[in-house]
């Protein structure tokens, strides 16, 4: 079997530290201090990055250091520092990053390379981390690496803040919440195995990659009580065992075995709960305790068939019911946060939207054009499921305050990627011909980037949570025809999940769909369970 090279186009930047007073702190890991451009303590050594002190976007404290890379063809430099650390404490560096074009991704170094950051996840901060235990006392190298991925057009911007631990913050140096160990034996291409523990909003709170082959590694991992995922991946394809070696991965706390396999192919997740499971794993909103317990250690279709029967019976409230939703639930505290209705084919993320609703008072009615009302929109077509028949027709899950009129000229077209529009909306939602790069021959409604994750995980919900009678629907109408594949398994057309799978992945979850998701849920008494676990949808479709 002839394994490939694995190749990223290195984006040499450069930013070091000098000595470290205290013990395993990093100095001005806020980036608080700077003399003009330069952070204190830190320096760049390559004319292709250059950084600037932002007080626009932080994480924390007042000032971040925005990193602008500016050529694709540096090589052996790195953003490092040297770190003292004594023999058998556990130390858990990160750092958090903040993409802006998405085609630059950093990596983080701890004594070697570790995880990389999300690239996809732009506009928001992510935490790249590493838990690590000593094993003796000495100085290590710590810090990030930037790369370019596919795309990159020779300049972009990542910030960067809040290096743990550090003296301007603090981060544990031991572990005082659930101290796990995760023991991973590498086969015979150790480089292609790399792990994450996920918490319940599909954010890596752990991660490590760069491993040597036939080589055994304990890493040491500390999580506050929550519903996390391990989820180990094989770049190649080709798991860990057996015909490439014998390797092997096990997570435990204490003597308490939570995930553990060898055989498998690109991927091998499993969810575990930590103590009551009463915290969140990092995120806001948590899911109720126990909530997904009985989804542990399931993958593909058996994974989406007990999550069917987790959310299945949900209370349904009606239709006329959703007003009073949308009055207490869809209000606009994320962009103007003007209590506006949020309307997703209106909304401009980065601007002034060009008209607003008051709750209650502006919904349908009567419109002529755009701003006249807004109403209930089934994102997922009530015509796909033969029109008003309950729970589907009052499900909140895929129903959205919509303008009526683009809501109107959606029609039940299905959701896609338009190649010449007939229609644009105020914020730029569209409808037209589809893309070719869709394989799908048609007229399709495509709402913008901001919202297309939001309309994904609804599908997938839809398919879950409806596997019992989504089968037959597929006949109902000739766009429920070209979406729906008759299955009630994969249940989309081939098309369709390549999209949503797409959509999914370059729209991550944002605060607005989670609160959403937390208000359903007391609403009607289920969940969308691809909001609570994003990487449910992989291990699936």
């Amino acid at each position: 079997m002839l394994h490939g090279k694995y190749k990223n186009k290195l984006l040499s930047t450069a930013l070091l530290l000098g000595s470290l007073p205290v013990m395993a702190n990093v100095a001005n890991g806020g980036f608080e201090q700077w003399t003009g451009n330069t952070p204190s303590s830190w320096s760049t050594i390559d004319s292709g990055i250059s950084l600037t002190r932002s007080t626009s976007t932080v994480k924390s404290g007042s000032s971040s250091a925005a990193v602008n890379v500016t050529t694709g063809s540096q090589s052996n430099t790195d953003l490092l520092q040297q770190v003292a650390v004594k023999s058998g404490k556990t130390y858990n560096f990160s750092a958090d990053v903040y993409h802006t074009e998405g085609k630059i991704k950093a990596r983080l170094y701890v004594d070697g390379y570790q995880g990389y950051s999300n690239q996809a996840q732009t506009n928001q901060w992510q935490t790249v981390s590493h838990s690590y235990t000593a094993s003796s006392d000495k100085t290590i190298s710590v810090g990030l690496r930037f790369y370019d991925v596919s795309g990159f057009d020779g300049s972009e911007t990542v910030y960067v803040d809040n290096f743990l631990p550090n003296a301007d913050g603090s981060a544990s140096t031991s572990c005082t919440d659930n101290s796990l160990t995760l023991t991973l034996n590498t086969d015979n291409y150790g480089s292609e195995t790399s792990w994450a523990v996920n918490n319940n909003q599909g954010s890596a709170v752990a991660n490590g990659s760069g491993y040597a082959s036939n080589t055994q590694y304990d890493e040491q991992i500390c999580l506050t009580d929550g519903i996390y995922t391990l989820v180990i991946n094989d770049s190649y394809g080709d798991g860990m065992c057996c015909s490439t070696g014998n390797g092997s991965y096990a997570l435990k706390q204490g003597s308490t075995t939570l995930a553990s396999g060898a055989s498998f192919s690109n991927t091998d997740s499993t969810a575990f709960t930590l103590g009551s499971g009463s915290g969140d794993g990092g995120g806001s909103n948590p899911t109720p305790t126990g909530y997904y317990v009985t989804a542990q250690g399931l993958s593909g279709y058996a994974l989406k068939t007990e999550l069917y029967n987790i959310i299945k019976d949900h209370n349904a409230q009606g239709y006329s019911a959703i007003w009073s939703f949308y009055d207490s639930s869809a209000r606009d505290t994320y962009f103007e946060n003007d209590n506006s209705i949020l309307d997703m084919y209106s909304e401009k993320p980065n601007g002034s939207d060009s008209y607003n609703y008051a709750a209650v008072s502006d919904q349908c009615g009567n419109y002529s054009g755009e701003g006249g009302c807004y109403n209930r929109e089934h994102s997922f077509p009530k015509s796909w499921f033969g029109g008003t028949i309950e729970p589907m027709n009052s499900d909140v899950h895929h129903i959205y305050a919509t303008d009526g009129y683009v809501n109107s000229k959606r029609s039940n077209f299905p959701f896609g990627e338009v190649a010449s529009a007939s229609f644009t909306s105020t914020n730029g939602s569209k409808l037209g011909s589809a893309a070719n790069s869709l394989n799908y021959s048609g007229t399709v409604f495509e709402p913008i980037d901001e919202f297309k994750g939001d309309f994904a995980r609804a599908y997938f919900y839809m398919a879950t949570r409806y596997e019992n009678v989504i089968g037959t629907w597929q006949t109902k109408t000739t766009s429920s025809n070209a979406v729906l594949n008759g299955s009630s398994n994969q249940v989309f057309e081939s098309w369709v999940v390549a999209m949503l799978l797409n959509w999914h992945n370059s729209d991550p979850v944002s605060q607005m769909e989670l609160d959403r998701n937390q208000a359903a849920f007391e609403f009607q008494g289920n969940r969308n369970p691809y909001i609570d676990h994003p990487e449910f949808v992989e291990m699936i479709w």
